[in-house]
């Protein structure tokens, strides 16, 4: 396990993941995902913290209004959410990561 940072393009909102070292993301196919190209790194809230950009972040829902999808109002990037499917945890998008986090992607499976 290791511990990576995600941020916004601009630098505002920036999260700190706790992770095995060879990173297993899905790409999802729904049309929310597919638009912005985000890559989903599920992990339990006791591995994620919110180090800064708190202030900076708005929030979408849509359809069942279940997933809370949180995007920096700076820049508009979306690091992270919290998805339906697991909602006692947060969904953190890998491309988000510097490139050594990125690099750490072992396996990228599709649905």
């Amino acid at each position: 396990m290791q511990n990576y940072e995600a941020s916004c393009h601009c630098g505002a909102v920036v999260a700190r993941i706790r992770a095995p070292n060879e990173l297993r993301v899905v790409e999802c196919n729904c049309s929310m995902c597919t638009r912005l190209g985000y890559l989903h790194l599920i992990v339990p809230a006791s591995d994620f913290e919110l180090v800064s950009g708190r202030e900076q972040i708005t929030h979408y829902r849509f359809g069942t209004r279940t997933a809370d999808h949180s995007f920096c109002s700076v820049c508009g990037v979306k690091v992270f959410y919290v998805p339906r499917s697991h909602p006692d945890g947060f969904s953190v998008n890998v491309r988000c990561f510097d490139r050594a986090g990125r690099s750490a992607v072992a396996h990228i499976q599709s649905f």
